[in-house]
């Protein structure tokens, strides 16, 4: 049995203020969720984060990291930082950094790798854009964004990895992907895994990125191969993240 899995992605959203805002409301609702719960933080907010969270159940991540340990690398995170405020967890592989920031398939399975290897659980992200979906390739681009992540750390490894599924076209911009869509694309990447072994895709966490909010949370998490979301705009209220949370 996967436990179900809600980790809100806070983007570049943040304040010292809202941080703490949102953290204490987050804290007072707890007693009564039974999933794990993961807050990504952006990186200058991670040490207030982990500050607030000590001895609760929540869990931190990261947002991002950087393929290399240490070095002239202006702007980017390691994984020894990451892990020096408590983190367990990091994005891998977002959507936004694949489409704004021009990472590939090969620089996110190397970050994939970098992760685990000092101990983070990767949220691999994978998913199609609209025009993708339209043209029927969705299954081609998700068996190629996970293949790559297969090439480099090998199958085994996601017994330590949870994927995010996004479906690009249905975050932010109106069009909403049903939970018969949403279940179909998380049936497909389970029998990816299950073609390279049967036992690891029984039990890797597939969570679902594409807007899930308090409307639809329940009927998402309650399909058979949707372990949790992967939340963006609604893990930002309090009130709004915790209805998720609870949904599981």
């Amino acid at each position: 049995m996967r436990q179900v899995i809600v980790a809100g992605n806070w983007k570049m959203n943040a304040s010292k203020e809202t941080v703490n805002t949102l953290i204490m409301g987050i804290l007072s609702g707890m007693a009564d969720v039974d999933s794990n719960v993961i807050v990504c933080a952006p990186s200058p907010y991670m040490s207030q984060v982990e500050a607030l969270i000590t001895h609760s159940q929540l869990h931190l991540g990261a947002q991002d990291l950087n393929e290399n340990a240490s070095g002239a690398f202006t702007g980017e995170v390691s994984a020894d930082m990451i892990k020096d405020f408590g983190a367990q967890y990091v994005i891998v592989g977002h959507s936004e950094r694949r489409s704004l920031y021009g990472e590939t398939d090969e620089i996110v399975a190397s970050k994939v790798q970098v992760a685990l290897d000092n101990g983070l659980t990767p949220l691999f992200c994978i998913g199609e854009t609209l025009e993708q979906r339209e043209a029927g390739s969705m299954e081609a681009v998700v068996s190629r964004q996970i293949q790559a992540v297969i090439d480099r750390v090998g199958i085994g490894a996601f017994k330590n990895i949870i994927i995010a599924y996004e479906p690009v076209w249905a975050i932010g911009t109106g069009v909403t992907a049903s939970p018969q869509q949403a279940q179909d694309a998380h049936a497909f990447i389970r029998s990816m895994l299950t073609q390279n072994d049967a036992s690891v895709a029984q039990t890797t966490p597939i969570l679902y990125g594409g807007s899930m909010n308090p409307g639809n949370a329940a009927e998402l998490i309650g399909c058979e191969d949707i372990d949790g979301g992967l939340i963006g705009g609604a893990s930002l209220k309090a009130e709004d993240f915790l209805q998720i949370c609870k949904a599981g």
